[in-house]
């Protein structure tokens, strides 16, 4: 049976965070901003699950940095006094091209976890991307704002019914697509979640069963009964009979994927890999994206998670062929630092830095930009 969370239940995980009056919000003008208060609020342990990669971490380091391969190309003498930061994903509209990538277990960061960035996400008028192993049930996220954006992120799990339980439980609830992890058939190797002896607790997944503790010998095979090794393109069809909402596929990197994905009928590819947590020495999804947006040519949409952090990331990866961007972490940190609150400050952010980027770079709306607005650093043309 699965583990019914009520809109009175909280979470138990053996990593809440410090019980301090929220963080002044005044002097945080940049996303960035958020991390060091946020470090200082979250158990360590905690800290280390949400910011750490996988193996030695290079991917880890190197997404952030991929960002300064490229150059913006603006044009001026443009009429720009009415620039808007509106735009459509998946056919619906969305008050900026930008949304809260699926993350586990917002409750390490604050108690109220995924109900209070659904409020902030909703007030923002953006897409927030729930977890399978959120920390609150997927009704209950929706029942904390009503008339939000949301989408279910789904890690496909050997037990069957239960992940057509969690798909039909996501459609009750009003989620609008089911997002397939794909890139995740076995669990990465993270030194930091080994050396911590990482374990939530019993009840810290909303929407799993309860489990006992996890024993050390188990640590790195804890969570791959939450895996399927066994996923393939072929079982893509029947995850798709179980709802009519379209499905994304998160975690492509390679152009070669990308036609097999859309070949298969899915509605929009997600370029990611996975915040470097799974396979290092991959490559940054900034890299791939134009690969991936011409593999497409057009017969889905493309998304984009990795390092984005400040509003020309997201020009750069529109200009590219993303219709959207996504993040975590950043918000997580905004969650930690004071709650929803936090997180509404974080899109607010967002959201001034965006309009006046877009009205810089000479366009009115995100659909505007083009692979003309932006170049390689080494100036040959993308």
């Amino acid at each position: 049976m699965l583990l019914a969370m009520t809109s009175d239940a909280r979470p138990r995980t053996r990593y809440r965070p410090a019980d301090r009056p929220p963080v002044d919000l005044g002097p945080i003008v940049r996303l960035r901003d958020f991390e060091a208060p946020a470090r200082e609020r979250l158990d360590p342990v905690a800290w280390s699950y949400y910011a750490g990669g996988a193996y030695d971490e290079h991917t880890l380091g190197a997404t952030a940095a991929a960002w300064d391969a490229f150059r913006l190309r603006p044009r001026v003498l443009v009429d720009v006094s009415a620039t808007t930061t509106a735009t459509t994903v998946l056919g619906r509209p969305t008050t900026m091209p930008i949304g809260i990538a699926p993350a586990a277990m917002h409750a390490l960061a604050h108690v109220d976890g995924e109900r209070a960035t659904a409020r902030a996400a909703a007030a923002a008028g953006v897409i927030q991307v729930v977890s399978t192993l959120s920390s609150y049930g997927l009704a209950d996220v929706a029942d904390a704002a009503p008339g939000g954006r949301r989408w279910f992120q789904l890690y496909v799990q050997p037990d069957w019914g239960l992940n057509r339980a969690l798909v039909e439980r996501a459609v009750a609830a009003g989620y609008e697509a089911i997002v397939v992890t794909v890139d995740v058939p076995v669990l990465g190797y993270r030194d930091n979640v080994l050396r911590d002896v990482f374990d939530p607790g019993p009840g810290a997944y909303g929407n799993l069963p309860q489990r006992d503790v996890w024993k050390r010998e188990d640590e790195i095979d804890a969570i791959l009964d939450l895996r399927s090794v066994a996923l393939t393109w072929k079982q893509l069809a029947e995850i798709r009979s179980w709802a009519p909402l379209p499905m994304v596929l998160k975690g492509i990197l390679t152009a070669e994927d990308a036609r097999l994905a859309v070949d298969n009928g899915v509605d929009a590819v997600w370029v990611s890999n996975h915040g470097g947590r799974q396979l290092d020495r991959v490559a940054a999804g900034v890299e791939v994206l134009a690969e991936v947006v011409d593999a497409v040519e057009g017969r889905a949409e493309v998304y984009l998670d990795g390092g984005v952090r400040r509003a020309p990331d997201v020009l750069v990866a529109l200009a590219l062929g993303a219709r959207a961007v996504f993040a975590a972490r950043p918000f997580l940190w905004a969650l930690a630092c004071a709650g929803e609150a936090g997180v509404a400050h974080a899109f607010g952010i967002l959201h001034q830095e965006l309009e006046r980027a877009l009205s810089m770079m000479g366009v009115t709306e995100p659909a505007a930009l083009t692979r003309a607005h932006v170049e390689r650093a080494d100036s040959s043309r993308t």
